[in-house]
This record gives structure tokens, C-alpha cells and sequence, in this order.
């Protein structure tokens, strides 16, 4: 390990690149499902494998820090009805109408929106960087739902499941904001553990509900192998791996990682969707990933 520093740097990059691939699965699941299992019921699925992986590892800590958890049980609601509840339920709404390319580039809007709330909530500065990235972005979002007409806009006519990933993604960027305020006395074990339950448990109304009007879903043994990635490999793999490489190259440079979501979901869904790339989406993925870089740029 002293032989050669470089190593936990190339660790930590290795580690957030892992995570950032098994979430661009997320969205190839929430594509290649969208016929048999209904939006609730795949989130459901995933959040229920999620909680059971987590819970040999967190029950200790979760027992530990009990009297932290219920003293803060309102934060602790807001944040699981938001990160949990909402955001994943939203993008596998999306995912009924809108291809796997299109979720993934609209997902990795959500630390523009993290810029405003901050700005909005915190009072933090919205520097000419930031506002030119912003409108970056927002130049290619509009571009990629209006498929390029932004004429469209006028007419409402674009995918109804890019809409549901842009709340999704404004959704989830709440959900960051809320765990800047995480108590201190509560640990993320712990955090992460009660959140998954009380999402799972704010799901159980809207489950009633989907089965009421669309029936029970088909799970079949693709859909029970891909929930079993959801809850996994997207949710607890992918939360070990992202703090590891926090711990070992900083937040800000793991963060910088994530951009390159579209990346590999546009492969994903390039090799197991058949789905095309094509120019537009090139396009909207360069002005959104420029954006959030000069919104993120710093003179030093």
C-alpha cells in the first residue's frame, strides 16, 4: 500500500465507475420489465430485496442508534417518501414510454437541480459558471423530449416518460438535499436502513392501488433475476462501492463519476434493448454533460 500511493486513487475511481454501472442497469431493467411487471410493483420488488440484503449488515447499527432513529422519524420519512418511494417508482413509470438512452441522460440532471434548491433553501451563490451550465442543460433536455423540435413544447406531444424521469430527477435532487441534513448522531448504516423500510412501507398504498387497477403483475424468472440485481446490486453493492471510493479519492471527484451514467446505459441498451443511438442523442448527451461540468467549474 506505501509502495505505490497511486493505488487507492485508481481504487477509489475503479469503485465509483463500478457503482455508476450497476445503476445504468436500473434503467435497462426499467425497459426491458415495462411490459410484464407494473412501475410499483418493480419498485417494490427491489426495495424488499434491498432492505433484506442490508439488514444483516445494519440491523446492529440500526438497534444501536434506535433512540437517534425515532427522535428523528419525520426527517427520516421525508427523505425516504422522496428518495425511496418516489424517485425509483417514477423511473420505472418512465421507463413504459421512453427508451433506456433517454432515462439515464434526464436522470443526471439532478445536480443542476440540486444547484437551484441549494441556492434556494441554503442561500448558496449562483455563480455565472453555474448559470451558464444550467442553461446547458436545460438546452439539452429540452432538445432530447421535444426529439429535437422544441416546437413540441408548444403542443405537449413529447414522451410522457421523459416527463416522469425529469420529476424523478428533481425528486431525487430533493432527496440530496435532505441528506446534507442527516443528524450527526445518526450513522449511514443505520440511515440507510430505516429509509429503505419506511420507503418500502410508504410503497404499500400505491401497490394497492396498481394491483386494484391493473391487476397482479407477471414475475417470471427474468423478472425475478432482475429484481434481484435491483436490490443487489443497484441498492446495497452499489452503496458500498460509491462510499468506499468517497472514502478514498473525496466526494467531489466520486461525484464527477456519475455523469458518465449515459454512457454506459446507452451501451446497455445499445446491446440487450437493440436500441439506437443516434444523433440527438449525442447531442443532448454532450450540451447536458458539458453543462453540469462548467456548472460545477471552479477558476483553480
Amino acid at each position: 500500500m506505501n509502495g505505490n500511493p497511486s493505488r487507492p486513487i485508481l481504487a477509489g475511481y475503479l469503485c465509483a465507475i463500478a457503482a455508476t454501472m450497476f445503476w445504468s442497469g436500473n434503467f435497462i431493467i426499467a425497459r426491458e420489465l415495462n411490459d410484464s411487471v407494473a412501475p410499483v410493483s418493480l419498485a417494490f420488488g427491489r426495495w424488499l430485496v434491498a432492505v433484506l440484503a442490508l439488514f444483516p449488515f445494519a440491523i446492529r447499527p440500526l438497534i444501536a442508534q434506535w433512540a437517534d432513529v425515532k427522535k428523528n422519524l419525520g426527517y427520516l420519512s421525508i427523505t425516504a417518501f422522496t428518495g425511496v418511494t418516489l424517485f425509483n417508482t417514477l423511473l420505472y413509470m418512465g421507463g413504459h414510454t421512453t427508451g433506456a438512452l433517454n432515462l439515464a441522460l434526464i436522470s443526471i440532471t439532478s445536480p443542476i437541480f440540486m444547484v437551484l434548491f441549494a441556492r434556494i433553501f441554503h442561500g448558496e451563490p449562483l455563480t455565472m459558471y453555474k448559470a451558464a451550465g444550467i442553461f446547458l442543460v436545460a438546452a439539452g433536455v429540452i432538445a432530447l423530449i421535444t426529439r429535437g423540435q422544441p416546437s413540441r413544447l408548444l403542443n405537449l406531444t413529447f414522451s410522457i416518460g421523459d416527463v416522469w424521469m425529469l420529476t424523478g430527477a428533481m425528486i431525487f435532487a430533493i432527496y440530496s438535499i435532505l441528506v446534507i441534513r442527516k443528524p450527526n448522531g445518526l450513522g449511514m448504516w443505520a440511515f440507510q436502513l430505516s429509509t429503505f423500510i419506511l420507503g418500502l412501507i410508504f410503497l404499500l398504498p400505491f401497490l394497492a392501488w396498481e394491483y386494484t387497477l391493473v391487476g397482479p403483475s407477471v414475475f417470471d424468472a427474468d423478472a425475478l433475476y432482475s429484481i434481484l440485481y435491483l436490490g443487489v446490486f443497484a441498492s446495497l453493492f452499489s452503496f458500498v462501492l460509491w462510499n468506499q471510493s468517497i472514502l478514498l479519492i473525496g466526494v467531489s471527484k466520486t461525484g464527477m463519476v456519475y455523469y458518465t451514467l449515459p454512457i454506459f446505459s446507452g451501451l446497455m441498451a445499445w446491446y440487450f434493448l437493440d436500441e439506437q443511438i443516434g444523433w440527438l442523442h449525442l447531442g443532448s448527451g454532450v450540451l447536458i454533460v458539458a453543462g453540469i461540468f462548467l456548472a460545477n467549474w471552479k477558476k483553480n
